[in-house]
């Protein structure tokens, strides 16, 4: 920590220390009208927390979990020092040095080395936390901190602009289809940090310095915790929610596409997989199948018997997962009640209406809006609906689409939530939407929860929540793109992800290029936490409730790449018993699925490098093909273990670069230090 200018020195600058009376032994600092509150909060960690103008606020919207909620509690044996040139915090493997000034420096307990410190912005001012008045105790927060040149970021959520590691990237915090928000990042410098703020604004990861910003909140708060990166996940975990475990049926192959419009189109397909003895976990009914936005029901002129369907459905070991969108038409019958009783997000200025879109019964968009999911009542209201007119039929998988919400324009200034204006807490609301399918699901005895989102943000996770990367395009660099997104979404803590299969905007099931296209992301897909093919494919139609999708079944491709796909399906089958293993770890310690080298391979430099493959639990490594026509491929495998081919059984020394045969057929894998699956021929070599 370099020593403090003189001029940061005067008087007025210097504050007082006091521990904060409690179990948690938290220290404060207290200076220029500013309180700073530092606290254990799980194993090596720090809750760090700023307010101007008056005493903390202790229940503002956030990420974490609050002790006893927490499955651990504050360290016990955090110790807090004061004496007459600063202060220290101790939480196992993390130290904060405060200055008389309150500026923090993060260190290493174990040899004192620095992890992260607060920078000045200017000598004079601002210092590293900057509050700019917004009016009515809201105000644009700041925290920085310094930048080191040899630093790789990761985590951030799920982007598209296919960085792996995310230094010198400007990330804006805002929730839109296909850029998912999750302020939590994992630094090569063995730290984590959560940005427990759902408000609004942006991160920049500088050459010369680190800033988050905040548009509009009421007081400043982030987490920290020191460790590995596989020790970070855990604790991670731990303090924001554990995932359920996965429900066997959800770890096979899931069928999807846009959209088939009606119960018997839907109903074929599923009959073509059972004729063709092809194993389906999964069935989508996806949008416009309801009457109206907003009524939560089939539509009988195309669903005439939703309760026949299931059961037919059952019968081949297939469930059926139904579109529940958070989005309310002024044609639905219960939109009046729900904005009379403020149960739709509300606006600061103009009618609430959020969005145009398409409904049944006119020619034209009619002016949306969407519940608030922020209010309890609102999420009870809509799953009422929800629990009758689906869960009722049988129905048990959700698919939470547009859950951004997405809103056009994205003008989140003009939004008040039932948690708060829309520039402080808009990233949250689809973790909230994920909630009432949670909450609702077990209120019903229903302990299997699995929603498909299209968003999230921290803690998603906690309520059951599959991630998918959104409505991307369908080519290779797509393709090449969504890896560095999964890892990211990974060291996020979000252990339930997956992309549409082939991607969504286009393709045609006829083309030669873009069946090369859907082979390849087939493979990854069987590889990926969950399995699902889905896409809006060529001929397209017109956008509107009469519309459906060209075909996407895996037969909609040539015979050719259908008997690859169906192979895919069955070792993705022969896998399920280590699938499973795989996510119950997730369930219980926070790793995910999928699993990027430097989880578990720490030590080895290259390994924070690699973004083109990865780990599917501890013994498996996917190296998916990325480019059109590669029949052989390049495959880092890390240095600490022994990997065996195993499509063909040779052995090769971690560390080094292979080229492997890729046939059109042949995805990459190697199995870890003489780890056994049933891959090649169905055998356990």
């Amino acid at each position: 920590m370099s020593e403090e200018s003189p001029l940061a020195s005067l008087a007025h600058e210097i504050g007082e220390f006091s521990v904060r009376p409690g179990a948690s032994s938290a220290l404060e600092w207290t200076g220029r009208q500013e309180v700073l509150r530092i606290e254990p909060w799980g194993p090596n960690s720090l809750r760090v927390r700023s307010k101007v103008g008056g005493p903390i606020l202790e229940a503002l919207p956030g990420a974490l979990l609050d002790p006893p909620e927490a499955p651990v509690e504050p360290a016990a044996d955090a110790v807090v020092e004061i004496t007459d040139r600063g202060a220290t915090i101790v939480n196992g493997a993390i130290t904060a040095r405060v200055s008389m000034t309150g500026r923090i420096v993060y260190q290493r307990t174990e040899d004192g080395s620095e992890l992260l410190s607060e920078q000045d912005a200017h000598f004079w001012w601002p210092g590293p936390r900057l509050r700019t008045a917004l009016g009515n105790g809201y105000a644009r927060l700041e925290q920085r901190f310094a930048a080191y040149p040899d630093e790789k970021l990761y985590g951030l959520g799920q982007h598209q602009h296919g960085l792996y590691d995310q230094k010198g990237a400007v990330i804006e915090l805002v929730q839109r289809n296909s850029e998912v928000t999750i302020p939590f990042l994992v630094s090569s410098r063995g730290y984590g940090f959560l940005w427990n703020n759902p408000a609004i604004g942006r991160v920049e990861l500088a050459l010369n310095g680190t800033r988050w910003v905040a548009d509009a909140a009421r007081q400043l708060d982030y987490w920290i915790t020191a460790g590995d990166p596989a020790a970070i996940q855990r604790t991670y975990a731990d303090v924001t929610g554990h995932t359920p475990e996965l429900p066997e049926w959800a770890a096979g192959f899931w069928q999807c596409k846009l959209r088939y419009r009606s119960q018997e189109e839907l109903m074929e397909v599923a009959r073509e997989y059972h004729r063709r003895g092809i194993p389906l976990d999964v069935i989508v009914a996806d949008f416009f199948h309801w009457t109206h936005l907003g009524e939560w029901r089939f539509d009988p002129e195309e669903w005439p018997d939703p309760d026949a369907a299931v059961a037919e459905l059952a019968s081949y070991g297939t469930k059926l997962m139904v579109s529940v969108w958070p989005s309310v038409s002024p044609l639905s019958e219960y939109h009046a009640e729900m904005e009379r009783r403020g149960l739709l997000i509300g606006t600061e200025f103009g009618p609430v209406a959020h969005a145009d879109w398409p409904d049944k019964g006119v020619d034209k968009t009619v002016q949306i809006a969407f519940y608030d999911a922020t209010n309890p009542a609102a999420r009870d209201f809509v799953w009422d609906k929800v629990r009758a007119n689906y869960l009722e039929r049988g129905i048990e998988v959700f698919w939470a689409d547009a859950c951004e919400p997405e809103l056009k324009p994205g003008y989140s200034a003009n939004l008040r939530y039932y948690a708060g204006a829309g520039l402080e807490v808009g990233n949250m609301y689809p973790r909230e939407n994920a909630r009432m399918f949670y909450e609702g699901m077990h209120a019903a005895g229903k302990p299997e929860v699995v929603t498909l989102n299209r968003s999230a943000w921290a803690g998603s996770q906690r309520y059951g929540a599959i991630l998918w990367s959104g409505d991307i395009q369908t080519d290779f660099a797509t393709f090449r793109h969504q890896i560095a997104a999964g890892l990211n979404t990974a060291l996020s803590g979000i252990p339930w992800w997956n992309t549409d299969i082939g991607g969504f905007h286009g393709g045609d099931p006829n083309s030669p290029d873009y069946r090369e296209v859907m082979v390849r992301w087939f493979q990854f897909g069987a590889f990926s936490p969950i399995f699902r093919l889905h896409g809006f494919r060529e001929p397209a139609e017109a956008f509107s409730p009469q519309m459906t999708g060209g075909p996407n079944e895996i037969w909609s491709y040539g015979e050719e790449a259908c008997e690859i796909m169906a192979s895919y399906i069955a070792l993705r089958e022969r896998l399920k018993p280590y699938v499973l293993s795989v996510m119950k770890e997730a369930h219980e310690t926070g790793l995910t699925p999928m699993r990027p080298y430097l989880v578990e391979f720490p030590e080895d430099p290259k390994s924070w490098t690699v973004d083109d493959a990865y780990l599917f639990g501890r013994d498996l490594l996917v190296a998916p093909v990325l480019e059109a026509g590669a029949r052989s491929w390049d495959v880092y495998l890390p240095k600490g273990a022994t990997w065996r081919d195993a499509w063909t059984g040779e052995e090769h020394e971690g560390g080094r670069t292979v080229t492997v045969p890729a046939p059109l057929d042949r995805i990459p894998l190697f199995l870890r230090d003489g780890a056994t699956l049933p891959i090649a021929d169905g055998g356990t070599e």
